[in-house]
C-alpha cells in the first residue's frame, strides 16, 4: 500500500505531538500517547499502526531517561496492544466501540503496568498484599490515565471524523453545483 503524503503528514505530527506531550507540563499520565495508539489502529496503514506510539515513547524516552527494562516494556506492550485493538475495532468503528477500547485500554494499562512496578520494582512487598497495595497507589495515575485517554481520544478521533464529514460536505455540495 502506497503511503500517501497526507499520511506522512499525519504520521509526522502524531509522533511530534507524543514526543511534544511527554515534555510540556502535564498531569501525571495526562499524555496522549494511548490515543496516538489507538488512532494508529483505526486509521493508519496496519504497518504503522502498532510502531508509531512506540517510536514517540522511545525518542521522548532517549531525552527522558530509560528505567526498568521489564516496567518499559509492560507500558511499551500496553501502547501495542492499544493499537491492537484499533484494529480489530477498524472496520467496526462506532462512537461505542471507540469509547469501549479506549476504557478497555486504560484499564489494561492500569492492570499490567502497575503489576509490573510491584513484580520488578522494589516498592512494594511481593506478596498479594504489596500487589494491591500498588494498584491502591495508582488510582491517581489511573485517573489521569483514563481521562487524558478519554480527551486525547475524542480530539484525535472526534476531530478526524469531523473533518471527514466536512470534507464530504464539501464535496458533495461541489458536485452539486456542477
Amino acid at each position: 500500500m502506497k503511503i500517501t503524503n497526507s499520511k506522512k503528514l499525519t504520521l509526522l505530527l502524531l509522533v511530534i505531538l507524543g514526543i511534544s506531550a511527554r515534555f510540556l507540563p502535564h498531569p501525571a499520565n495526562f499524555a496522549p500517547i494511548g490515543a496516538i495508539a489507538l488512532f494508529g489502529g483505526l486509521y493508519l496503514p496496519k504497518r504503522y499502526a502498532i510502531i508509531l506510539p512506540l517510536i514517540a515513547m522511545l525518542i521522548s524516552d532517549i531525552f527522558i531517561g530509560f528505567y526498568s527494562w521489564q516496567i518499559m516494556l509492560s507500558v511499551y506492550v500496553c501502547f501495542g496492544l492499544t493499537g491492537l485493538s484499533g484494529l480489530f475495532i477498524r472496520n467496526h468503528k462506532n462512537f461505542f466501540s471507540v469509547v469501549s477500547v479506549t476504557l478497555l485500554s486504560s484499564v489494561s494499562f492500569f492492570l499490567i503496568t502497575n503489576a509490573a512496578v510491584w513484580a520488578f520494582g522494589t516498592m512494594y512487598t511481593h506478596n498479594f498484599a504489596g500487589l494491591m497495595q500498588s494498584y491502591v497507589m495508582a488510582i491517581p495515575f489511573f485517573r489521569n490515565s483514563l481521562l487524558g485517554d478519554l480527551f486525547y481520544v475524542g480530539v484525535l478521533v472526534g476531530g478526524y471524523e469531523a473533518v471527514k464529514i466536512l470534507i464530504t460536505k464539501m464535496n458533495r455540495t461541489q458536485t452539486e453545483q456542477i
